[in-house]
C-alpha cells in the first residue's frame, strides 16, 4: 500500500542530497526504497519541488504533461532499453522493444486484429466463470490466496482458452512469463543469472509454440475443427510473403501475449483489491455496484481504486538524443542523449494540475486521465479483454460474503523482487469456515490430499508485462 498523499515536508529530497554528497550508490539505494514502500509522498514532493528530478542514474519525471510527453515521443525516448532483453529471450525481435520501425506497425496491426474489441464480452464471462469455479473451491477453507488461488489462475485460465496458449502445463507457463518479465523489468543491476533464466525460458517457450503452431497447421490441413481463440486466428491467416509475416514472427508475437498479461493482470486486481478493502463505506458502495447488471458502474471503481496503487507506476525509456522537456515552462530540462527516463504514470495521476481533488476517491474521472494502460506509442493492444477480464475477476470476488482483509502479516501482499504479488490472503464467508480437518484453512486452497496446502498452492501442480503496454 502506497502512503497517503500529504503536505510535503522536504524530507525525501534532502535526505537524497545529504546521500548523494556523502554516497552515490546509497542515494539510489534511497530512491528505489521509496518507490516500492513511500512512492505517493515522494511523486507528491517531486511534483512540488522537483518534477524533473535529476539523478546520476536516471532521471524520473511526475506531472502528468511531462509523462504523456516521454510516452509519445517515441523517437526520442524509446524501449531500447529494455528491448534487447526481450529479444534475446524470445530468439528475435519483438515489437515491445522497437520504436516505429516498419515490423513494429505491421505486427501491432496483425495483433490488433487478431484481440478483437468485439471479443470482449466473451472473455469478461470466461474469466467470471473460471473465478466462480476457483472461489467456490475456496469458501469451505474461509480464505483464499487471491494471487495463487484466484487471480493467477485466472490469468493463466485466459491465456489458455482466449490466447490458445495453455503451455505444458500452467506452472510451466508461470514460469517462464516470470521469467522474462524479471529480466525485463525488474533486473535493474543486469544480473547474469537473471538474463540467463530468462533467456532459457523464452528458448522453451518458443520452441513449445513451433510445436503448437504445427499441431495447429496439420488440423487445419486435415479439416478439423479449432477453437475460435488468438493462436488459431494466427495460424489460419495467410499473407503474401512480401508482407513479411512469417511463422517466426507469429511465433514471436504470440509468445507475446502471456508476457503482457500473466503478470500485470494480477498485479492490477490484487493492488485494485486491496485499496478497496482498506475503504470500508467505498468497498461496500463498490459491492452493491458489483450486483448491478450495468458492469460499467462497478468497473469505476476498479479503476479509481488502482489509481491509489498502480500494479507499473513507472514506464522506462532511454533518451536517444539531447532533448529539452517542458519546453517553456519554469521545469524546463535538457535530458541529455542515453538518460535512462523513468516516466510515473502513478505519480501523473495526482498531479492536481490535471487531475481534480486526486486525494479523493471519486468515480466521475474521464478515462483519458488514467495511465494504467501506458500512453501513446506503445498504449496496451490488448486493452479491451484485458480491461474486462481484471474487473470482472475483482467484481467476482467481492459478490462473495465476508471478504475481508486478514491481520498481517498474513494479510499484507508478500511480493517477488519488491514488484510481482505473490500471495494475498483473504478472508472468505461470513462464518470464518475451517477445512476438512477442523483446523483453519492456512492459505483458502486443498493440497494434494484435500487439506489446506501450507505453500498457497494446490499440491504439486499449482503455481502462478510487460511494463502495463503492448500487452
Amino acid at each position: 500500500m502506497g502512503a497517503v498523499d500529504q503536505a510535503t515536508t522536504g524530507s525525501h529530497l534532502e535526505r537524497y542530497d545529504e546521500a548523494l554528497a556523502r554516497d552515490p550508490m546509497s542515494a539510489f539505494g534511497l530512491v528505489r526504497e521509496w518507490m516500492r514502500t513511500d512512492w505517493r509522498a515522494l511523486f507528491a514532493e517531486l511534483r512540488e519541488r522537483r518534477p524533473v528530478f535529476v539523478t546520476p542514474a536516471f532521471t524520473v519525471v511526475t506531472r502528468f504533461a511531462d509523462v504523456a510527453e516521454v510516452l509519445s515521443r517515441e523517437e526520442v525516448f524509446s524501449v531500447r532499453i529494455f528491448g534487447p532483453r526481450l529479444d534475446a529471450a524470445l530468439g528475435g525481435p519483438f515489437m515491445l522493444g522497437r520504436d516505429a520501425t516498419s515490423m513494429n506497425w505491421r505486427d501491432k496491426g496483425l495483433m490488433r486484429v487478431m484481440l478483437d474489441p468485439r471479443d470482449t464480452a466473451g472473455a469478461r464471462e470466461l474469466a467470471g466463470r473460471m473465478a466462480d469455479e476457483l472461489l467456490d473451491a475456496a469458501l469451505p477453507y474461509g480464505r483464499v490466496d487471491a494471487v495463487q488461488a484466484l487471480f493467477r489462475p485466472v490469468a493463466l485460465g485466459v491465456c489458455a482458452t482466449y490466447f490458445g496458449f495453455p503451455g505444458p502445463d500452467q506452472q510451466t507457463l508461470s514460469r517462464w512469463t516470470r521469467a522474462i518479465v524479471t529480466d525485463g523489468f525488474a533486473n535493474f543491476l543486469g544480473d547474469p543469472e537473471i538474463q540467463a533464466a530468462s533467456v532459457r525460458a523464452g528458448t522453451e517457450m518458443i520452441d513449445y509454440l513451433r510445436g503448437r503452431l504445427a499441431e495447429h497447421r496439420a488440423a487445419l490441413r486435415a479439416g478439423l475443427d479449432l477453437p475460435d481463440d488468438v493462436f488459431t486466428r494466427l495460424a489460419r491467416t495467410t499473407l503474401p510473403d512480401g508482407i513479411g509475416v512469417d511463422d517466426e514472427r507469429i511465433l514471436i508475437n504470440m509468445a507475446g501475449l502471456p508476457l503482457g498479461f500473466v503478470e500485470s493482470g494480477p498485479g492490477a486486481m490484487v493492488e485494485a483489491v486491496e485499496q478497496l478493502l482498506l475503504r470500508p463505506q467505498v468497498l461496500a458502495e463498490a459491492v452493491k455496484a458489483a450486483a448491478d447488471p450495468d458492469s460499467g458502474h462497478f468497473d469505476r471503481y476498479v479503476w479509481e481504486a488502482l489509481r491509489f496503487n498502480p500494479f507499473f507506476k513507472l514506464l522506462p525509456r532511454l533518451c536517444e538524443r539531447d532533448y529539452v522537456l517542458a519546453a517553456g515552462t519554469p521545469r524546463s530540462t535538457l535530458i541529455p542523449a542515453g538518460t535512462v527516463v523513468l516516466a510515473a504514470p502513478a505519480s501523473a495521476m495526482f498531479d492536481a494540475d490535471v487531475v481534480t481533488e486526486p486525494d479523493e476517491f471519486r468515480l466521475d474521472r474521464p478515462a483519458h486521465q488514467q495511465l494504467f494502460f501506458g500512453y501513446g506509442h506503445h498504449a496496451c493492444l490488448g486493452v479491451h479483454p484485458a480491461r474486462a477480464i481484471v474487473c470482472e475477476a475483482v467484481r467476482r470476488l467481492l459478490l462473495r460474503p465476508g471478504v475481508r482483509l486478514l491481520p498481517p502479516p498474513e494479510g499484507q501482499v508478500a511480493r517477488s523482487q519488491g514488484i510481482f504479488p505473490d500471495r494475498f490472503l483473504l478472508g472468505l464467508g461470513a462464518d470464518g469456515r475451517f477445512g476438512a480437518d477442523g483446523q483453519p484453512g492456512s492459505d483458502g486452497r486443498p493440497s494434494a490430499g484435500g487439506q489446506p496446502g501450507s505453500d498457497g498452492r494446490f499440491g504439486a501442480d499449482g503455481q502462478f508485462g510487460a511494463d502495463g503496454q503492448e500487452g
